[in-house]
């Protein structure tokens, strides 16, 4: 080889080597900048910012403790127990009671000292704290506090997903509102199969008076809109549920055109005797035909939430699948 090509092919060698250094380091590079990603990607969460009545507001995550009077429907919907229950003296969510038995009870008015009693480390409010015996400070300075929008507080679906967030447990909120729109879907069939187009109508029974579920009043709305199950003329006269909730009449219950009746009443209710003995209620179409039943708890049909729908359609379903 003569010495101009000996030349040519140490620049060659040495070009050649360079390219692949360069190439190496800049692999290394490439590699090292998503390594650096990941880790960033992966680094755990320490608090959530969400919005809330007070505003965009930031909590940390990771609450052990809980308080989220009247809501822990939504908390137990995500495998959470409270470490206090909402209560009225001895009034209680009794549709909760298998799961918040041992839960002590915390008066609704949230005094400060129950509530500090308890050592929170995060406390869930309703938008309207008028009832409240102290102020968003005040409870604040007790431990982290998110008051819930008017629209949180009034959709327990979305109260799943808001606590989920608070909580960091987003999946399980996603897997929570996922397997009650199965069981909706699967209830909507097998009813559908039962009882096809027949109505169905529900009455609170209580103090020798007489409430009609209108076609959205508590979970109601979930056998109706949800589940899709067919309500009668009656219901649809009343309208849409106002917040004052008013007993009807024994003699306008003879209209009720219902196939099927849901009587809710305590053992004992002084209105199921006067029922019985009435032969106006003895004309409806479904005491006619034997189909009025009896259920004496009345707690899930009287309040909203995943475990309250739950446990109502589980009850339609049992007593019109029979």
């Amino acid at each position: 080889m003569n010495t101009n090509r000996k030349k040519e092919f140490l620049f060659f060698s040495i070009m050649i080597f360079i390219v692949l250094l360069l190439a190496a380091c800049g692999n290394n590079d490439s590699a090292t900048d998503s390594e650096s990603k990941d880790d960033g990607g992966s680094e755990e969460k320490t608090e959530v910012t969400l919005d809330s009545e007070m505003g965009e507001v930031t909590i940390p995550l990771g609450a052990e403790r809980i308080i989220a009077p009247f809501h822990e429907d939504a908390l137990l919907a995500l495998g959470v127990t409270p470490v206090a229950k909402w209560a009225i003296g001895e009034s209680l969510q009794f549709h909760l009671e298998d799961k918040l038995q041992d839960v002590p009870k915390l008066e609704w008015t949230l005094p400060l000292e129950q509530v500090l009693s308890h050592e929170p480390d995060l406390i869930i409010l309703e938008n309207n704290m008028e009832n409240y015996e102290g102020a968003y400070e005040d409870y604040s300075k007790i431990a982290p506090t998110y008051v819930m929008t008017e629209e949180t507080t009034g959709d327990w679906r979305k109260q799943i997903e808001v606590f989920g967030q608070l909580l960091g447990m987003e999946i399980e909120a996603e897997q929570a509102l996922s397997g009650y729109e199965d069981l909706v879907a699967d209830a909507g069939k097998q009813l559908e199969e039962a009882i096809g187009d027949e109505t169905i109508a529900a009455i609170w029974v209580i103090g020798g008076k007489f409430f009609v579920f209108e076609k959205d009043r508590h979970s109601a709305d979930a056998l109706y809109s949800e589940v899709g199950l067919h309500y009668p003329s009656f219901i649809e006269e009343l309208g849409e549920a106002t917040p004052e909730w008013n007993p009807i009449s024994l003699e306008k219950l003879s209209e009720l055109d219902a196939d099927h009746v849901f009587l809710l009443a305590a053992e004992g209710e002084e209105g199921i005797e006067t029922l019985e003995n009435s032969t106006v209620w003895q004309s409806i179409p479904a005491a006619q035909n034997d189909q009025v039943y009896m259920l004496e708890d009345a707690s899930s049909w009287t309040n909203k939430g995943l475990t309250a729908s739950t446990k109502t359609i589980d009850a339609v379903l049992d007593t019109l699948k029979k």
